[in-house]
């Protein structure tokens, strides 16, 4: 008796595809998780920019938060970059 071959193919490319798709997720996931230990590593170095900044005497608070604010800025473009 002859099993029909079909259903067979059929099985091994959904399980193929679906793998697929696992994998594309772990990927993205790491992705997202990578952009966001970057942000937050940002927003420490920000703070201590600002801190330093003013601490320094060389600027006026609202330069120094301009220098906190840039600070963020490269962070997040950093971030964008590991991300897309």
């Amino acid at each position: 008796m002859k099993m029909p071959r079909m259903p067979v193919w059929l099985a091994m490319i959904f399980l193929l595809v679906v793998n697929g798709a696992s994998w594309a997720a772990t990927e993205r996931s790491e992705k997202r998780r990578a952009a966001r230990d970057t942000r937050q590593e940002t927003r420490q170095d920000a703070r201590q920019t600002k801190q330093d900044c003013r601490a320094a005497d060389a600027k006026s608070n609202p330069e120094c938060r301009q220098d906190k604010r840039e600070t963020r800025r490269e962070g997040r473009r950093k971030a964008r970059d590991i991300k897309y």
